[in-house]
């Protein structure tokens, strides 16, 4: 085996990485979900509410933080959803929205409450459900990501 086999052979995984498949029913669950989603992209085109059936479609890149600096494409959708509402939120189809966390917010009467997802400049969609219902899957290969996104500790600089 040659010098350049042997590295090669050491940089590639060991067994490819299976998608990413969640479902959150509390807020638990969602927080496994948020972090996992850190730092996705998603276009205001890619959401789609559907009144009807009562879900919430969001397509989006995911940056694979488990695997090194990919991404990959990925949908997630709630059920039950009774409401949305958005704070702040760029109008146009192609801005491209970069999702930093999610969090869930019981209501007065379980399992209802609130799903926030927010987003980098300050922006914000609200989902009221009648339950925590949530799942989210891998859609695509990966690809490598063109940039790394970086979060300082606080009280490092920028």
């Amino acid at each position: 085996m040659s010098i350049e086999t042997e590295v090669e052979a050491a940089a590639a995984p060991s067994k490819a990485l299976e998608p990413l498949r969640l479902l959150a029913q509390d807020g638990d669950d969602l927080q496994i979900i948020s972090a996992a989603l850190q730092d996705a992209i998603v276009h205001p085109a890619d959401i789609a509410w559907d009144r009807r059936a009562r879900t919430l479609t969001v397509e989006l890149s995911r940056f694979c933080w488990e695997c090194g600096g990919t991404r990959v494409r990925a949908a997630m959708q709630f059920g039950d959803v009774l409401k949305v509402q958005s704070r702040r939120l760029p109008r146009g189809e192609d801005v491209p929205l970069e999702l930093l966390a999610m969090d869930f917010l019981p209501g007065a009467e379980a399992p209802a409450g609130q799903v926030v997802m927010m987003f980098a400049a300050g922006g914000d969609l609200k989902l009221d459900v009648e339950c925590l219902d949530a799942v989210v899957t891998d859609l695509s290969e990966r690809w490598p990501a063109k940039a790394a996104p970086a979060h300082p500790l606080d009280g490092d600089a920028a």
